[in-house]
């Protein structure tokens, strides 16, 4: 008898067959004699910190760029061959020093003629003089004619007008004889010279860049601040009560694109006496020492001016900052463990934590790690951290 034949005289093994086999099919999908239920996924995991309370000193910052305080063209300004350059290229030089010499004995030879046209006229004055004293007497005497008198008068004074004209001759050759001389007008560094020994410079309508020199030290800062930061430095002013000559000494502290100590330190110097109505902005000129030539003309520097002294702060890693279209924001998260978004104003940086000027308070719990899995509206699993320092 087949398989087929034994199962038809055997309902009742058959049923208990497919009974186990159906049984089976729902253990294998959880549904024999069980119920499906939804376990929903754990809370994301975030770390939090409480922000960092310290004194801070509240500073107006700005960019601003370096600028030599005296800088010049050194130029002929006589006719004549280039005779000799006093000067290494690139030489830190002092007030007086001599760079160029322009060829001297021309202008030697005019001052000497005009010494001795000089003495010519001195001469003619002394006759003119003695003329005019006797016939002064012979007048008095009735022995001269008033004509005369008036002719050794007009002598005289000819003599005198000549002897000026002598006398300033003389002194305009002195002066051309000094230009032969190119000397520096103040402490520097001298660039390359631009003319050769030998070269005909200082010809007129032709002027003769010889060379240029650059005062380092000191060195001026120039930067521009906001109108709001105007009036945030005019109020630490007047907080502190500063006279002109203090205003003076109002520090400034530079720092430069490889720096981060802001060492180089210096004082207020120049501001320009209005708003800029186009810019909104303020000019403003530092200036400090730089003995050392570290500050160069032309860098570019990071330039803050202390408003007031240090006052009390909150601060917050830099990193746990977000900014949107509305400005800068911070994520927290509440006692029942929600994400707050909220709106902050920003201050400076310090180290790598920036000061909250407003938006937080001193215990609220801010999410410094796992940003991205902290979605403002829904909970998280808050870790709390040691308080960031600086």
């Amino acid at each position: 008898m087949s398989s087929t034949s034994r199962s038809c005289a055997n309902p009742v093994a058959h049923r208990r067959r497919a009974y186990g086999l159906a049984c089976a099919v729902f253990a294998a999908l959880g549904a024999c004699n069980n119920e499906n239920h939804y376990v929903a996924p754990p809370p994301p995991k975030v770390t939090v910190a409480l922000p960092t309370q310290q004194d801070v000193i509240p500073y107006l910052e700005a960019t601003g760029s370096l600028a030599a305080v005296n800088s010049a063209n050194l130029v002929a300004r006589v006719g004549g061959f280039l005779q000799e350059i006093k000067y290494t290229d690139g030489a830190r030089v002092k007030a007086g020093d001599v760079l160029f010499v322009i060829e001297p004995a021309p202008y030697e030879n005019a001052l000497a003629q005009a010494k001795a046209a000089e003495s010519g006229a001195d001469a003619t004055v002394t006759q003119a003089q003695a003329d005019y004293a006797r016939q002064v007497d012979l007048q008095g005497k009735q022995f001269a004619s008033k004509s005369t008198l008036d002719q050794s008068l007009a002598t005289r004074d000819s003599a005198l007008a000549k002897q000026r004209q002598a006398q300033a001759d003389t002194k305009q050759a002195e002066i051309n004889l000094g230009y032969t001389q190119v000397k520096v007008p103040f402490d520097g560094i001298v660039t390359a010279h631009q003319v050769s020994i030998g070269e005909l410079v200082g010809m007129p309508g032709t002027p003769s860049l010889l060379a240029t020199i650059v005062q380092l030290d000191p060195i001026y800062v120039n930067f521009n601040i906001g109108e709001q930061d105007v009036l945030n430095l005019r109020a630490g002013i007047r907080r502190r009560a500063l006279t002109e000559a203090e205003l003076r000494q109002f520090p400034v502290e530079v720092n430069l694109g490889n720096e981060t100590d802001y060492s180089h330190k210096g004082t207020l110097d120049y501001a320009y006496p209005g708003v800029g109505t186009s810019t909104g902005t303020l000019a403003v000129r530092g200036v400090m020492k730089n003995e050392d030539h570290a500050l160069l003309p032309g860098y570019f520097a990071r330039v803050r001016v202390p408003l007031s002294a240090a006052q009390s702060a909150l601060l917050v890693p830099d990193t746990a900052l977000g900014s949107d279209q509305l400005g800068q924001h911070l994520l927290l998260v509440g006692g029942d463990g929600i994400v707050e978004q909220r709106g902050v104003r920003t201050g400076r940086l310090v180290g790598d934590l920036r000061v909250v000027l407003e938006g937080l308070k001193p215990d609220e719990r801010v999410v410094v790690s796992g940003l991205s899995r902290a979605i403002p509206g829904q909970k998280v699993d808050a870790q709390l951290q040691a308080a960031a320092s600086k």
